[in-house]
């Protein structure tokens, strides 16, 4: 006599993703009656690795995307092999993913088990639009990044050598906050844009920071003596 087993659990999230049908998602997620299963099943991984925001940016479902990640689905899930919703959506073309990804805050460097970003999986496939516009928001970042470094490196340099120079500290502010109302205000900036931002402000700062050691080094030498 064969034994029964019980029927398969039916992935009603997958299903609203894959048929595009974002009523029927919200209304999941909104229903109070069975909270843990819909968690459960946004966040339920496949044998590779994948949940369901996967299948989402392989679509370009992007309201879904936006729908899911508001109730607990990761922007920077891994797969086994550490790809991530925005290396598949790179991979599968979908431009307008890649810049709802960004938006939400997936991470533009993370690499897969071949070290590859999404970047390189863009150029692997052809996808240049993708590329370009994975090029131009890490470019972005990067900008970014350097600014946070400035600030942070004259906050630790006040630490340790107690109040610094005021002319420097105020070049110093001066040239962070004129970068920050450039990232603020220009339109349309293009990837080479934020690179040339980026280049003027390390040369500004390699300058003060020369200085500042100088001095550092002038003060030291004084106390020997």
């Amino acid at each position: 006599m064969e034994s029964l087993s019980a029927a398969p659990t039916i992935n009603t999230v997958l299903e609203c993703t894959l048929k595009d049908d974002l009523q029927a998602l919200k209304l999941l997620f909104e229903d109070p009656s069975e909270p843990e299963k819909v968690t459960h099943l946004l966040l339920k991984k496949d044998f590779m690795g994948r949940n369901v925001l996967f299948p989402a940016c392989i679509l370009g479902r992007c309201e879904v995307v936006k729908e899911l990640i508001k109730y607990g689905a990761s922007v920077n899930s891994l797969t086994s092999r550490g790809y991530s919703p925005l290396h598949c959506a790179a991979a599968w073309g979908q431009l307008d993913m890649l810049k709802t990804l960004v938006e939400m805050g997936a991470d533009i460097k993370a690499c897969n088990f071949c070290n590859e970003k999404a970047y390189e999986i863009a150029i692997r496939y052809n996808k240049t639009e993708c590329a370009d516009f994975l090029a131009w928001a890490e470019a972005k970042l990067e900008l970014k990044i350097y600014i946070s470094f400035v600030h942070q490196s004259i906050t630790d340099l006040e630490k340790l050598q107690g109040k610094l120079n005021k002319e420097y500290k105020n070049q110093t502010m001066a040239a962070c906050k004129s970068k920050n109302e450039w990232l603020e205000h220009t339109k349309n900036p293009t990837t080479h844009d934020f690179v040339e931002q980026k280049l003027q402000l390390e040369a500004i700062m390699q300058t003060i920071f020369s200085k500042l050691k100088t001095s550092s080094d002038s003060g030291k030498s004084t106390s020997k003596s």
